[in-house]
């Protein structure tokens, strides 16, 4: 069972029209994140096919459809744009994919991508994919995130900036929220998106997911300064398992919180690409300036 929250201004996505309550297919058989903006949906074909070989899908009668609803990132800016997720490479992911993942940072739909963008590609830093869960009794609650966000990215147990929009001379934060308050941030032609994935064990209805992928969202505004502008296609898919009997509020709670994890270990996780700055570059400025949030405001 699959639910979708989509709250950015410029999302990219496939096949979440059908995760309303009201439609008909109450399931999903995978979700696909990829980059390469709209041309990267073409990598979702490629799971259909891997699918369909395996007659996985919603039987119509005549053939079984895989359901694979998924959502894009803008990262054609790092590398080549002409470098992009095709159906080779959703059918090859399908191929290589384990049951354990553990990697973060530069892997997969994170490859590219980058963080603090008001001021252009020069002066983001490098983000990536992250991950976190929790066990709590019987509830098992997982998220993952791949974090390409026009705003900066805040660590909320310590309120600081630990990624975003660096200075010309790169020894810096400079605050993306409190330049837009102030109207110094000019519209950016650079495309952002943050994709979350929330996974439970818990049972779950259509609607239920839903309200568990809304709830989730708050991990986002919670770390990403500022979160959902017109620039960002912000986009979170709940899935559910369907084993153990929980409350759909005590779910949303959780997965906002693994969320937020996720999208931290995203940008710690990140390594220096194509010359863009990632967090462990900048360990020794961090520690001599740190950018806290309550102290500027």
């Amino acid at each position: 069972v699959c639910g979708v929250d989509v709250r950015g201004g410029a999302p990219g996505t496939r096949e979440t029209d059908l995760l309303d309550p009201v439609n008909l297919v109450e399931k999903v058989h995978a979700i696909y994140i990829g980059g390469g903006s709209a041309f990267g949906l073409d990598g979702a074909s490629g799971v259909m096919k891997y699918l369909e070989e395996k007659r996985i899908g919603f039987d119509t009668g005549i053939i079984r459809v895989p359901i694979v609803p998924g959502a894009i990132i803008f990262d054609l800016g790092v590398g080549s744009p002409f470098v992009r997720p095709d159906k080779e490479m959703g059918y090859r992911a399908c191929l290589n994919a384990k049951d354990e993942f553990s990697k973060q940072g530069n892997i997969g739909a994170g490859a590219g991508c980058t963080v603090g963008k008001a001021f252009g590609m020069g002066q983001c830093m490098k983000a990536g994919l992250g991950i976190e869960s929790i066990k709590v009794g019987e509830l098992i609650v997982g998220a993952l995130a791949v974090v390409n966000a026009f705003g900066d990215i805040v660590d909320p147990e310590t309120n600081s900036i630990i990624a975003g929009a660096l200075s010309p001379d790169k020894k810096s934060f400079l605050n993306t929220e409190e330049f837009i308050i102030h109207g110094n941030v000019k519209e950016t032609p650079f495309k952002n998106t943050t994709i979350g994935v929330v996974a439970t064990n818990a049972k779950l209805t259509k609607a239920m997911a839903k309200r568990v992928a809304m709830m989730a969202q708050d991990g986002i505004a919670r770390t990403i300064r500022p979160a959902h502008t017109m620039f960002d296609g912000d986009t979170v898919f709940a899935l559910s398992t369907g084993e153990v009997e929980e409350d759909v509020s005590r779910i949303g709670i959780i997965a906002a919180k693994m969320l937020e994890k996720a999208i931290v270990n995203a940008v710690k996780n990140a390594d220096s690409l194509f010359g863009i700055t990632a967090y462990k570059d900048l360990k020794n400025f961090r520690e001599s300036n740190p950018c806290n949030i309550s102290k500027e405001n």
